[in-house]
């Protein structure tokens, strides 16, 4: 194998997942070319890799759309000579585009999403409640079958210094000895969010306790709440609609604490190096979707016999109360952070 193509089209936290396993398969075989197959606006997380490793984006709403998108596609990826498939996604688009080059006689595998385990993990009756094998493993066991020894072995996009503050500093001013605490408090689905109204309890608790507190999101409706809890708490900064996602990474590696849900923040801070403190709510770590490096002692979730409901939150809560989230205390989570910062300085 000389040219390996690897195909992820979303959503953002899965893509960031192929971080450490693309990277140690390019270090651990520098000889193989590696192309990455992506959506545009994930670019971001490629820029850093090994020499390599490139990276196509598809048009997937425009010249890429549909089946004649695709064939297009795949006309435009069959001169780059690659000559294995890695379908780290496995959905009708990847599957479309693993078949057109398996037709073409080049060798293919995908993931396998252990769809059987996490239906026996969320369900409702006879919940199997085991740790199932993480979204790293079952990236790393793609490269497998395709013949690559690959250990998944990373520590951070921006090795052990961070980024380079000074591209952000206008924004976020100089780090100094303040601690910086990152919060993203938004995820896709409601069974993975902790009350708003709750978590801004803890941007104020950390804001009086001294430290310097970035809250991250996107989108107009998200921008507009964070601005709000800027101007109601002193030092608290909203980097909503001011940063690109390559600037939100360096911020991300400043800081001595991320905290987020079980949603792609959790992973863009695991891929600089920084410690996170993830809220679960209706999903669990037993899922394999906890962030690089981050162990289950940094995940807060309430003991209830009906989680996880759901591996990616999107299911009704079948209390209709989501006490998952609901009665995680604020003060719990202060305390909990508190605890991560020391742990760090020691």
């Amino acid at each position: 194998m000389k040219h390996l193509l690897v195909i992820r089209f979303s959503a953002l936290g899965d893509v960031a997942m192929t971080i450490p396993v693309i990277h140690a398969c390019a270090c651990q075989h520098p000889e193989l070319r590696i192309t990455v197959l992506s959506r545009e606006f994930v670019r971001p997380l490629f820029e850093r890799m090994p020499a390599n490793v490139s990276f196509v984006g598809a048009d997937l709403k425009g010249r890429h759309k549909g089946i004649g998108g695709l064939n297009r596609l795949f006309a435009e990826l069959r001169p780059l000579g690659i000559d294995a498939v890695a379908d780290l996604h496995d959905v009708l688009r990847s599957k479309y585009l693993r078949m057109r080059f398996r037709l073409a006689g080049i060798r293919t595998a995908h993931i396998d999403k252990g769809r059987r385990e996490k239906k026996a993990l969320t369900d409702a009756v006879e919940k199997k409640l085991v740790p199932l094998k993480s979204s790293f493993e079952r990236y790393a066991d793609v490269l497998r079958r395709l013949g690559l020894d690959v250990t998944p072995r990373f520590s951070s996009l921006f090795g052990d210094a961070g980024g380079d503050l000074r591209t952000v500093v206008g924004v976020t001013g100089e780090k100094g000895t303040d601690t910086w605490v990152g919060i993203a408090p938004f995820a896709a689905h409601r069974g993975k969010v902790y009350p708003l109204e709750l978590m801004e309890q803890v941007v104020a608790a950390l804001a009086a306790a001294g430290c310097r507190v970035f809250l991250f999101g996107a989108g107009a409706s998200e921008r507009a709440l964070l601005e709000q809890w800027e101007q109601r708490h002193e030092g608290v900064r909203s980097l909503a609609g001011k940063l690109r996602m390559d600037s939100e990474l360096v911020v991300m590696s400043h800081l001595d604490v991320m905290v987020s849900m079980d949603s792609a923040n959790m992973h863009l801070a695991s891929l600089v190096g920084t410690p996170v403190l993830s809220v679960w709510g209706a999903t669990h770590p037993y899922a394999g979707f906890m962030g690089w490096g981050q162990t289950e002692d940094r995940a807060v979730q309430l003991d209830l016999n009906c989680r996880p409901c759901s591996i990616y939150g999107n299911r009704p809560c079948l209390r209709d109360d989501y006490a998952c989230l609901t009665l995680l205390r604020p003060e719990t989570l202060v305390e909990r952070i508190k605890q991560l910062i020391e742990s760090k300085k020691d």
